[in-house]
């Protein structure tokens, strides 16, 4: 039986760059018995327990506003606490090398390249709606209390490539094409989809992630 209570509240930075609709993740982040708060602070963000990256749009913007806030050094800082980091979206791809949608340097925490999906016969571009999961590391904490092969709901037409292949947590196949939909590493995680708007698993994948900080 899976459970979204948690100890005690934990605080979850949600870092706030002009980069999407925030409020649904502080929604499903509160209702796994949290206490998010919409910030970008850097201060703020490195004493919370945990912190969400989110994001919608495209790649140079996102790093020219993370720039811009200050925010580049405290959440590479941040991740490299320990604390539990989660990425969602453009919050996964801006934690690689580069991107084949601009031009501006990623945080390089992840080693590789977002790449655009490769056109084909009959594939819609962007990949949007939902689709199913394919783990690669199925016993990470995110994924407890989750079916084998959960829906997730994806919007997006880059895709994470990373250079070790090890740090893929699921997979998801559009057209004839696999790509990477999460990675995990140590307290790193970070997922193309969007849990928020992924019905019962992804509010189970936000519990999961703030039960981490126990």
């Amino acid at each position: 039986m899976s459970s979204n209570v948690v100890k005690r509240p934990v605080s979850i930075a949600v870092v706030d760059y002009d980069m999407g609709n925030l409020h649904s993740v502080c929604k499903a982040l509160e209702d796994a018995g949290a206490t998010p708060k919409i910030t970008d602070s850097p201060d703020e963000i490195l004493a919370a327990d945990g912190v969400v990256l989110p994001g919608v749009g495209a790649f140079d913007p996102a790093i020219e506003h993370l720039r811009s806030r200050h925010l580049i050094g405290p959440l590479q800082e941040a991740i490299g606490s320990g604390k539990p980091f989660l990425g969602i979206c453009l919050g996964l791809q801006i934690l690689f090398d580069r991107s084949e949608e601009g031009n501006e340097p990623g945080l390089g925490v992840i080693p590789g390249v977002v790449r655009r999906f490769k056109s084909e016969p009959g594939l819609t571009i962007p990949h949007m709606g939902w689709n199913q999961l394919n783990y690669t590391q199925p016993d990470i904490p995110l994924w407890q209390h989750l079916s084998p092969q959960p829906w997730a709901y994806f919007v997006h037409s880059y895709y994470v490539d990373p250079t070790d292949k090890e740090v893929r947590a699921a997979t998801v196949t559009h057209g004839r094409q696999t790509v990477t939909a999460a990675i995990a590493r140590d307290n790193l995680m970070a997922v193309q989809f969007h849990p928020e708007k992924s019905s019962t698993a992804g509010l189970q994948m936000l519990a999961n992630f703030v039960n981490l900080n126990f």
